[in-house]
């Protein structure tokens, strides 16, 4: 097996455990309102949403696919230097995840990746290699790093707004209900929880199929950016076992420490930010299911009693989607610059 080969199947197990962390990261965001409020349990929550998010990216296109995997153009580059750049950024972003996984923090698995490449891509190729966005954005449109940095920020806020009108409509629409209502919350439960993991499933596993996509297209397999139907299927399954083993750390945080949730709280979680991921996934801009989740719980809280949430929990974790991006970027120049020197020892 040449040297082309062994990075190429480097990169395919690598994008495997960035998939599988990230639906661990994810699932524990998903089903964390389910359990804290008690509407079902942990394994029927865990199941639903590891179903949804297989089939959400087999079902829903590869428009963020392409997205993430054109905003570096490696088509030009060296292979080695174009396959050190790709696997750097996977590195990156494993080791964030994990790292924050392991403090039990909901950080962001697409910022990890996002900023990876950027930081591997200024390391390994010039930054006019790398579609900024910023000529299209004065024209109006969003396209590259701009569309990636807009999907992966605005969705947040947009996730709080949502949230907040949600469960303020919520309130309204039931205000005048008894205890009894309780029983569809329950029911409707079971929906939400299906739409989110196939909202998730939609938009965070086609990270992983571009950075296969980008490394066949370095390594000379493809002459465009294309993802074959077998990168797919890899990573749908990646995503999905790693939803299946969740994260209970992450779990504890969001359902258990910001605020005390109910069946109520639970719903208009999950379809505040099914709906924000529904949306973002339509027009190909990548959000973090993360950000979205906790954004739009916390929109929940705040439009019930906004002093019953932990906000002092909130800010430390809205404090580490800040240092996200740049310690992305720079443990993605690190790796690039320790591949370089590993595989130049191989030329």
């Amino acid at each position: 097996m040449d040297l082309t080969t062994s990075l190429l199947a480097l990169t395919i197990i690598a994008v495997f455990v960035f998939d599988f962390t990230n639906g661990f990261h994810d699932a524990a965001d998903m089903v964390a309102t389910a359990i804290a409020s008690r509407a079902m349990k942990s394994s029927v929550a865990i199941f639903i949403v590891s179903l949804f998010t297989f089939l959400g990216p087999l079902l829903a296109g590869l428009a963020v696919a392409d997205t993430i995997g054109t905003f570096v153009d490696i088509s030009h580059t060296d292979i080695k230097d174009a396959q050190s750049l790709v696997i750097a950024a996977l590195f990156a972003a494993i080791t964030y995840n994990i790292t924050t996984w392991k403090f039990g923090l909901p950080s962001s698995s697409s910022n990890s990746l996002a900023g990876g490449l950027v930081g591997a891509g200024l390391f390994m190729v010039d930054s006019d290699r790398i579609n900024w966005g910023i000529d299209s954005l004065q024209n109006g449109h969003l396209e590259g790093v701009m569309k990636v940095v807009t999907g992966l920020f605005a969705s947040p806020f947009l996730g709080f707004i949502v949230g907040f009108m949600m469960m303020k409509l919520i309130f309204l629409i039931f205000k005048r209900f008894t205890i009894k209502i309780r029983a569809l919350f329950v029911v409707s439960q079971y929906f939400s929880v299906a739409w989110l993991g196939f909202s998730h499933g939609a938009n965070d596993a086609q990270k992983g199929m571009a950075i296969i996509g980008m490394m066949l297209l370095a390594s000379g397999d493809t002459t465009h950016f294309f993802i074959p139907l077998w990168v797919v299927l890899l990573c749908t399954t990646a995503i999905t076992l790693g939803t299946v083993f969740g994260g209970w750390n992450i779990i504890k945080t969001l359902g258990f420490e910001l605020y005390r949730i109910r069946v109520i709280h639970s719903v208009a979680n999950q379809m505040s930010a099914a709906a924000v991921n529904t949306i973002a996934t339509a027009i190909g801009a990548p959000t973090s299911t993360t950000q979205v989740v906790t954004a739009t719980l916390l929109g929940n809280g705040a439009a019930e009693k906004p002093s019953h949430v932990g906000w002092k929990k909130a800010s430390q974790i809205i404090a580490g989607w800040f240092v996200n991006v740049p310690v992305s970027m720079s443990l993605g120049a690190l790796y690039a610059y320790i591949l370089t020197h590993i595989l130049g020892a191989f030329s």
